[in-house]
């Protein structure tokens, strides 16, 4: 019999991020997801007919520890601030490494290190070069009764598998482009080979971690 997906929790959490003030939150757990993993929503503002929407891969060393190989620590912090603003929800995914797991993830930096690109280095291991699935994220969001959003991403991938699960994108919205000399050339190959919507500097031209 399929389990269909529903809230098993609801609590309230102050999310900060360095000096910022802290913003107010509800974080909801699910039951019945697709892929049975403990993947989190955050509920921030007050989400209208058609909220502002991320989908957010779990990445420990962006996330937490501040890793400067990725941009994935400030679109975080981006996202919450955005969406604590406009209303809507924060659907954090536990895809670490998109997809591949925190192991293979750090493997696959050492072959960057050797020259791979990031997804190179996926193959080289006889990984996907994503292996990332929304299905739960569309899970989540019908649960809170979403059929309309806006998509907080660069990534077209996302609003793609969203519309497949009968979730309409009416707008793709950029993030910021936070590049730096440690993470431009992953950056570069996200906006070369798969797509994504990112503006980047000439590496001569840099002002600061975020651009």
């Amino acid at each position: 019999m399929t389990t269909v997906p529903s809230v098993r929790t609801r609590v309230r959490i102050p999310l900060r991020f360095g000096a910022a003030p802290a913003v107010d939150a509800e974080a909801v757990t699910f039951a019945g997801l697709s892929d049975g993993l403990e993947h989190l929503a955050f509920v921030l503002g007050k989400p209208g007919p058609v909220p502002l929407v991320r989908l957010h891969s779990e990445c420990l060393t962006g996330d937490v520890f501040g890793s400067a190989r990725c941009d994935c620590g400030p679109q975080l912090e981006e996202a919450v601030g955005r969406i604590a603003e406009a209303g809507g929800y924060l659907v954090y995914l536990r895809q670490e490494g998109r997809g591949i797991g925190l192991y293979n993830k750090l493997d696959a930096y050492a072959l960057q290190d050797a020259g791979l690109d990031t997804y190179a280095a996926n193959s080289a291991l006889g990984l996907p070069e994503d292996a990332r699935d929304y299905t739960a994220a569309a899970q989540m969001l019908r649960v809170f009764g979403v059929g309309q959003l806006d998509l907080l991403s660069n990534n077209p991938d996302k609003a793609a598998q969203l519309e497949r699960h009968g979730i309409a994108v009416r707008d793709q919205v950029r993030t910021g482009v936070f590049a730096n000399e440690n993470n431009v050339r992953y950056l570069r190959a996200k906006a070369e080979q798969t797509g994504h919507t990112l503006a980047l500097p000439q590496p001569d031209s840099w002002a600061g971690s975020a651009v």
